[in-house]
């Protein structure tokens, strides 16, 4: 007999679902025709459904992880049943945004394939006013609580070099942090609660944020928060893939989880020169290797040990030819640091640092400080609804303590305005773990249930907890 739930959206999509799976995901899909109603869905270039959208019969991925892990409480109203048949859609959906992934800041696409997910739903998703990002609200009772979930849909300017058939199409840009997996974990997320709405079963209403540019400054977050993405939020929560921790775990930590992160860029200018006569102009050459070995450590020195601040530089340039000094000079790196106080201090620090470093080697210096985002730092109330949400939905055992990452999130900017917290989701794989914002960087897809599960136990949670 067919689930009573299976009627309120379902019907209208399960026959085509599987068929259509991949023809959702038209590449180079317009904005315009993200829409259901539309009845004129078009694409300005040919089909170009891979192997990569659709998952054979019987694949591990989509069968091998149970409707409801050992341990755990099943979803209402059989949400687990359908969960489960919503799993290949989203992990070819993972894999379709792993293919043509956009970078922070462009990311029109991925925005039009989220909102026609939405749609397809039965949801009523608003894009952005650049247009690379959604939010949408899912309607339960209008006297209760808002509380919001965040996805980043972002992708790092790395060049791919799995040997996957969803290996990136897009020539340097590549999905290395898993903010695909957060993109179809949420989606799954939206298909579920929609059910509970339409059920009136929902205890008041859910925002889902499908936020751009959390990889660059200024933050993605600071554009959802101006355009009202908080308003009458009462809690905000999310998800960030860890490889460090196996499928089936989630870590969690009251505090601070992420460090503060900024961008320092140094550049430096002289007369320029030749190398036979060094004494006759500034050796940029001298005075950048200085300052990118005696500024970071020299920083280090004026803060307590304790704060944990970390000055590196990833960029560094000078000069065209051997037997030339040149006359400009450039580093370019990151502050992390992982107390707020010495956040707030940092900028100072440095600008002192750097001028008594390079005074001797008579360069001149332009020193530009971009404040990135503070530490993102997981309210207990917040971290309470989390751990109750993951034990109901992997069991106890789901549970692990994690550390404070050097890592920088600009989910901490939302932690500004409401309380909220930020989780761990394990995605492991077997054998060597490759580290998030390395190009080869990949998940086990088998987390994108599990991460399904658990935050529609932490909405179901945290709007009976805020009533």
């Amino acid at each position: 007999m067919q689930p009573p739930y299976l009627g309120i959206r379902d019907a209208v999509r399960s026959d085509r679902y599987r068929k259509d799976v991949a023809q959702r995901h038209r590449r180079r899909s317009r904005l315009s025709a993200v829409l259901p109603e539309d009845p004129s869905i078009t694409s300005d270039r040919e089909f170009d459904v891979t192997s990569a959208l659709t998952l054979p019969a019987g694949s591990q991925l989509a069968s091998s992880w149970p409707e409801a892990p050992s341990g755990s409480q099943p979803l209402p109203f059989e949400l687990d049943h359908l969960l489960a048949l919503r799993v290949p859609g989203l992990i070819a959906t993972r894999r379709h945004i792993h293919s043509h992934p956009e970078l922070s800041g462009e990311e029109f696409e991925t925005a039009a394939l989220i909102a026609r997910e939405l749609s397809l739903a039965g949801l009523n998703p608003r894009l952005l006013p650049k247009g690379n990002g959604v939010i949408c609200d899912i309607d339960g009772r209008p006297d209760g609580p808002v509380i919001a979930l965040r996805a980043d849909i972002d992708a790092l300017p790395l060049t791919d070099p799995k040997d996957v058939p969803y290996r990136s199409t897009v020539d340097g840009v590549c999905h290395a942090c898993g903010h695909d997996v957060h993109t179809a974990v949420m989606l799954g997320v939206g298909m579920l609660l929609a059910q509970l709405a339409d059920l009136g079963q929902l205890d008041g209403r859910v925002r889902l944020i499908f936020q751009p540019a959390e990889e660059i400054l200024p933050c993605g977050s600071l554009e959802v928060i101006e355009a009202g993405g908080l308003d009458d939020v009462v809690q905000i929560f999310a998800l960030h893939c860890d490889p460090n921790l196996p499928v089936g775990k989630i870590g969690l930590r009251v505090g601070p989880i992420t460090a503060a992160a900024d961008n320092v860029t140094v550049r430096l200018t002289g007369p320029g020169g030749h190398t036979a006569r060094p004494h006759l102009t500034v050796d940029l050459v001298d005075a950048l290797g200085r300052l990118v070995t005696e500024v970071p450590t020299l920083v280090s020195r004026r803060v307590p040990a304790n704060s944990g601040l970390l000055l590196v530089f990833g960029h560094a340039s000078a000069g065209t030819r051997y037997n030339v000094i040149p006359s400009e000079a450039c580093a370019a790196g990151t502050l992390r640091v992982m107390d707020r106080d010495t956040w707030e201090q940092a900028p100072k620090i440095v600008a002192q640092v750097v001028q008594d470093v390079m005074a001797p080697t008579g360069a001149t210096v332009d020193l530009e400080y971009l404040r990135g985002r503070p530490p993102v730092s997981n309210d207990a109330r917040a971290i309470g609804v989390l751990t109750a949400a993951t034990a109901a939905a992997l069991g106890p055992e789901g549970i692990a303590e994690t550390p404070q990452s050097m890592g920088g999130e600009d989910f901490s900017w939302y932690l500004e305005h409401v309380p909220g917290a930020l989780a761990r989701l394990g995605v492991g794989r077997a054998g060597p773990n490759v580290d998030l914002h390395r190009a080869s960087f990949d998940v086990d897809e088998r987390a994108i249930p599990v991460g399904v599960r658990l935050m529609v136990q932490t909405a179901l949670r945290a709007l009976a907890a805020a009533r």
